[in-house]
């Protein structure tokens, strides 16, 4: 390559990257949002031949896609012999993923699934036929741990430390599986937050359960939340940013961010630092190492205190934005260890309307180590928080994310680190 030639790629790249960051921020859901509906049932000769169809893509796309062409140790033509059977056999979609899974997982690597049609396309249009509650378990207990504003559970007044007890008229069995359809009534039974029984009958909607929320705390902190990275968010997160850039500190909460765009990411860690920054190596099937940097385009460059909430459901492209804010010690890092899910993946298309999601570029952090597997360990580790503490709603990793901003614990913090 000449020397006159040099600038001019140097320009062609900047076009492109420019292009690119056009494109995230264009924004907007490409799919709308519809319900799923089942295809007409099939004969038994037509589900065998779509069963072998899909574990054949589905199988094929592995061996030639997976960033280790090793396979980490594990015949994969032998798994192909000892799943298959089972796969031809199945006797619908649900029980063919189920098979196409289990032989996914004994490569024991996140960001290797299949997703039945029902879920590809809930995913593609980003809602879910649902009255708009999420609980999880404690103690044995189904407690409520969010509401979706201005879904059907929300607008009945069902608020967050509640217990789910019953679903139309019966205990919840997690084994038995259970599809919610759109406009078609369930009635769930509960106990409020004074232990008085509750029942509602509700008409599920269309829903997105991802949030954006943004508020003012003590001190003049703002408090930030975001549970994808993606076009949309990350628009928004640039605008908060700027609009609170004489904010002292803020805190960003992503305990329910799972991940997304590596394109996003690479866009948002840029908002937090005055100049490009490296994020972490990528190794590609071939052997071949790339660095990845950020990319800083009108970001707000916020430089004010920065506290991140982490915890178990925090994944993929969320922990390696922790990672990077905490070891270049811009963010402290509070709350539980986060998921480990740490490579870069594609999805592919199977017959029938499925997907098979495939790690593609495995990550190395700027520590030198695979996250993959081992997560971000926070600054300040905290209990899972206790049926008491959601019952009362009471959320002690944020009161403690607000203590950290003001202060107040920077022994802890000295400690911590």
């Amino acid at each position: 390559m000449s020397a006159l030639d040099r600038p001019l790629r140097s320009f062609r790249i900047s076009v492109v990257l420019c292009a690119l960051l056009l494109a995230l921020l264009a924004g907007g859901c490409a799919t709308l949002p519809t319900e799923y509906r089942e295809p007409p049932a099939l004969s038994q000769v037509e589900r065998t031949k779509l069963n072998e169809k899909v574990f054949d893509r589905a199988w094929s796309l592995v061996d030639r896609k997976y960033f280790d062409a090793s396979f980490r140790g594990v015949d994969w033509k032998a798994m192909r012999e000892r799943y298959r059977p089972e796969a031809i056999a199945a006797k619908d979609d649900d029980a063919l993923y189920a098979v196409l899974n289990r032989m996914c997982a004994e490569l024991k690597e996140s960001h290797l699934v299949a997703l039945t049609p029902r879920r590809a396309h809930e995913i593609a249009t980003e809602h879910r036929a649902a009255i708009g509650v999420r609980w999880e378990m404690l103690d044995g207990k189904r407690v409520v741990i969010d509401v979706v504003p201005g879904g059907p559970a929300d607008r009945a007044g069902i608020r967050r430390g509640w217990l789910v007890v019953t679903r139309n008229g019966a205990p919840i069995r997690d084994e038995v599986p259970f599809v919610t359809h759109l406009g078609q009534p369930v009635t769930y039974g509960f106990l409020d937050e004074h232990d008085v029984e509750r029942t509602f009958t509700l008409r599920p909607e269309l829903l997105n359960f991802e949030r954006l929320e943004v508020r003012p705390l003590a001190g003049d902190f703002v408090y930030l939340r975001f549970d994808r990275f993606a076009r949309e968010t990350l628009s928004w997160l640039s605008r908060q940013l700027k609009a609170h850039r004489g904010a002292p500190g803020v805190v960003i909460d992503l305990r329910n961010n799972h991940g997304g765009s590596a394109l996003a990411l690479t866009v948002a860690l840029a908002e937090f630092f005055p100049g490009r920054v490296a994020e972490g190596e990528m190794v590609h099937r071939s052997g071949r190492t790339k660095q990845s940097h950020s990319l800083s385009w009108f970001s707000a460059r916020y430089s004010g205190d920065v506290v991140l909430l982490v915890g178990p459901e925090t994944g993929s492209a969320a922990e390696i934005f922790s990672h990077v804010l905490q070891h270049r010690g811009r963010a402290t890092v509070i709350g539980r260890k986060t998921a480990g899910a740490v490579i870069y993946s594609r999805s592919y298309r199977l017959p029938g309307g499925g997907e098979l999601q495939i790690p593609v570029t495995d990550y190395v952090g700027l520590d030198g180590e695979r996250l993959e597997g081992r997560g971000v360990k926070p600054d300040i580790e905290l209990p899972k928080p206790t049926l008491e503490d959601r019952r009362s709603v009471r959320d002690v990793e944020l009161e403690r994310a607000l203590e950290v901003l003001q202060g107040g614990d920077r022994k802890a913090l000295d400690n911590a680190a």
